[in-house]
This record gives structure tokens, C-alpha cells and sequence, in this order.
């Protein structure tokens, strides 16, 4: 069951980091998604691996990843979390949207969900930046969690995700 007040805030309102020091170690796994909008010319520059700034879906990828890895030094509430998988995926969706997913997992006493969501931000923000001398009407949409494993709160999955 999911908790029924903020839990990153004290009760006099002061933001603080929570205490998972007393929560069991399990597996912990979360997707989320992130996509990309472009004019159809950058989403064929995009698809293509010889682009003026390399590969741009194996770049995004990378960024991706190592995006997960930070999230602890971007998100000041976030516990650093020993990840033991990150991974980056793409699909064309049409001619010209990028629908990128990001999978997290680890073993610790705290969610990952906040590294798939920044596995996947990162991802589209890398997308942008390598394509933007071609497209600077990009747009990045919808960045959110689809699904997640492990902890106190159970098991979440978006509709839309059961149904694909």
C-alpha cells in the first residue's frame, strides 16, 4: 500500500532524506519511459549511424545508463543505490517519435525508480542534444514510471503497459 503523506518531508514541513536503514534488502526493479517528438528528417538522421555526432541512439544509451548512475548527485533526497542493471531501450513509433524505455535494477533497501526515470530523461535529453542543429522544435514528452517491483508499496504497472 502506498504511504498516505510525502515521505521526504519531517512534520514540520523540512525536507529530509528517509530512513531505510531498518527495511529488508530485496530486489528492487522499475521501467519508465520517456519520448522524443521530431520532424520526420531528424528521426531518419537519428535512425541512421554515421550522424555528424556519431550514433545517436547508442550515445543516448550510454547516456542513459550512466544518467541511472548519478541520479543519487542530481536528486538530493535520493539514497545512492548499488544498481546491479541498467538498461536503455528504443522504438520508432511512426516517422518521426522516439519512444524511449529504461529499465533499473538492484538489490537494496530502496526503490529504483528514480534511476529509470533518469535513465530515461537522460536518454531523451542526449537524443535532443546530438539531433538539435536539425530540429530545435523537438520535444520531449511524457517521462514516466510504467512499472515497479520490490518494497513496502508492492508491485505497480501502468495500464497502458499491460496492454502492449
Amino acid at each position: 500500500m502506498a504511504p498516505k503523506r510525502l515521505t521526504h518531508l519531517g512534520p514540520d514541513g523540512a525536507a529530509r532524506m528517509v530512513d531505510v536503514g531498518a527495511k529488508p534488502v530485496t530486489h528492487r526493479m522499475a521501467v519508465a519511459e520517456a519520448v522524443v517528438r521530431m520532424r520526420p528528417a531528424t528521426a531518419r538522421a537519428a535512425r541512421s549511424v554515421r550522424g555528424k555526432k556519431g550514433n545517436v541512439l547508442e550515445t543516448a544509451r550510454l547516456a542513459g545508463i550512466a544518467g541511472a548512475k548519478r541520479t543519487s548527485d542530481l536528486i538530493p533526497l535520493c539514497h545512492p543505490v548499488a544498481l546491479t542493471k541498467v538498461g536503455v531501450e528504443f522504438a520508432w513509433v511512426g516517422t518521426s517519435t522516439l519512444r524511449i524505455e529504461a529499465r533499473a535494477e538492484a538489490w537494496d533497501r530502496t526503490g529504483v525508480e528514480m534511476e529509470a526515470l533518469t535513465a530515461a530523461s537522460t536518454a531523451a535529453l542526449t537524443v535532443y542534444d546530438m539531433c538539435k542543429a536539425l530540429d530545435r522544435g523537438m520535444e520531449i514528452r511524457t517521462i514516466r514510471l510504467l512499472e515497479k517491483q520490490g518494497g513496502k508499496s508492492g508491485h505497480f504497472m501502468r495500464a497502458e503497459k499491460r496492454k502492449r
